[in-house]
């Protein structure tokens, strides 16, 4: 039988029934990523819900310094929302953002040990098991931000001109609309690869789309496939404060380009547990 908290994080990416989710585990021997395939070359699911759903408690921010000309954004984890909503907790975020920036680290593990004192206090005031999860410096650019909901989502930008008003503009932008990757020429060909596999494995699940002549269904896959990542891909979002415009044509005309952005959302890739869960399985499985 497949495993109750397999069942609920497939679930969630992709909004299929229980019965159908423990079915694709199944067949697909536990493994999320293919049974989310699966589930979509059946028919079952349309495209999975990110895998980097809010699951783990905590905050990000993003911190910019003007005068070195770096950014950095963090991501601070502890165990419940309470403590995340705390002053205490904040000020952590905030004091570990200031410090791992002005640090001049090389890497994750000496950000780690630069701040484990913050932690070691932290944890005795709070009571909690507190995690630096991950952080990522940016050094030169012209740098935008923007924080969401209280630090649920920080979002750092990196324009090639000088342009505050877009930055910040687009910063909101990649924190609504939570795009992979800055162009179509970005996504990786295995990604392409894939998710063509998939189109393809759909299609012959699909009735209407049996009799197609080969060339005229080859163009339909293509076309799927390019929505699919047009979804994920920044340039060719819909631009969210001009809803008549894509991002490629609002850089266009603004005579810029994105050269890096870097978006940390709370909990991405964890799962926290649900209570009654199993016992809403059992119900359905009778």
């Amino acid at each position: 039988m497949a495993n109750i908290e397999l069942i609920k994080v497939l679930r969630d990416r992709t909004g299929a029934g229980m019965m159908d989710c423990k079915h694709a585990l199944e067949e697909c021997h536990d493994d999320v990523d293919a049974a989310c395939d699966w589930l979509r070359e059946k028919g079952i699911a349309k495209a999975a819900k990110k895998a980097s759903r809010i699951a783990a408690e905590g905050l990000t921010t993003v911190l910019v310094c003007k005068e070195c000309g770096k950014a950095i954004v963090v991501e601070v984890n502890c165990e419940t929302d309470f403590v995340a909503q705390s002053d205490p907790f904040k000020e952590l975020v905030a004091e570990v953002a200031k410090s791992l920036l002005k640090g001049n680290v090389a890497n994750f593990e000496e950000g780690k040990a630069l701040v484990e004192p913050l932690f070691t206090d932290a944890t005795v005031k709070l009571g909690e098991k507190l995690t630096l999860r991950r952080f990522e410096i940016v050094e030169g650019g012209n740098l935008g931000s923007y924080i969401h909901m209280g630090g649920k989502i920080s979002v750092l930008v990196v324009l090639k001109e000088e342009n505050a008003e877009l930055a910040k503009g687009l910063a909101m932008h990649i924190a609504a609309n939570n795009p992979k990757y800055i162009s179509q020429a970005d996504v990786p060909a295995e990604v392409i690869e894939s998710e063509t596999k998939i189109q393809l494995e759909a299609a012959k699940n699909d009735e209407k789309l049996k009799n197609k002549p080969e060339a005229a269904l080859a163009n339909i896959i293509k076309g799927k496939v390019n929505k699919v990542l047009s979804e994920v891909t920044l340039s060719e979002q819909t631009y969210l404060m001009d809803g008549s415009r894509t991002v490629k044509d609002v850089l266009a005309s603004e005579k810029n380009e994105v050269c890096k952005f870097i978006r940390f959302q709370v909990g991405e890739g964890l799962e926290k547990r649900v209570d009654n869960f199993a016992e809403e399985v059992m119900a359905q499985s009778k």
